[in-house]
């Protein structure tokens, strides 16, 4: 019973369910953006990991002077505990000392049917990895190309 004179004020049910269900709707978008987010956070640190790794094996085939040890690949220890298989491919250019090396690293963790391998091609300047023989000829071929060029 209300008493004479006063006036009580409060909310009705209903405008208390319908600021719940904002709040709800509210709480369901942060939280999905939050994810969003975290996803992102993960896909570059994930990005940043192949890099990083990339970098491993780009140093260990430009450290190694002989060509077989490189033709023949090899497996590297990652910070993750996992190990990177590698193999490279060698092939002579028209250029003496001039080499095209195709390097191909597949993590040795890739479930069956997945291929998280990545190919990466360099050209490398070895003399080393050079056959005498061949480096005359192409020098030789060189020198000529260069002579008819120069003729007026």
């Amino acid at each position: 019973m209300k008493r004479p004179g006063s006036t009580l004020h409060a909310f009705t049910l209903i405008e208390v369910l319908i600021s719940l269900a904002i709040f709800a709707l509210a709480a369901v978008v942060l939280a999905a953006a939050y994810l969003n987010v975290l996803g992102g956070y993960q896909a570059v640190a994930r990005r940043q990991q192949g890099e990083e790794d990339w970098k491993l094996v780009r140093t260990a085939v430009l450290s190694e002077s002989d060509r077989a040890k490189v033709e023949a690949g090899g497996r590297l220890p990652l910070a993750d505990g996992s190990n990177l298989h590698w193999t490279a491919k060698i092939e002579d250019t028209a250029v003496a000392d001039l080499f095209a090396v195709t390097i191909h690293a597949e993590p040795e963790i890739a479930a069956a049917g997945e291929s998280r391998g990545r190919e990466h091609r360099l050209l490398l300047l070895r003399p080393g990895w050079s056959d005498p023989v061949e480096r005359g000829k192409l020098r030789a071929a060189t020198q000529q190309r260069l002579a008819e060029t120069r003729k007026p």
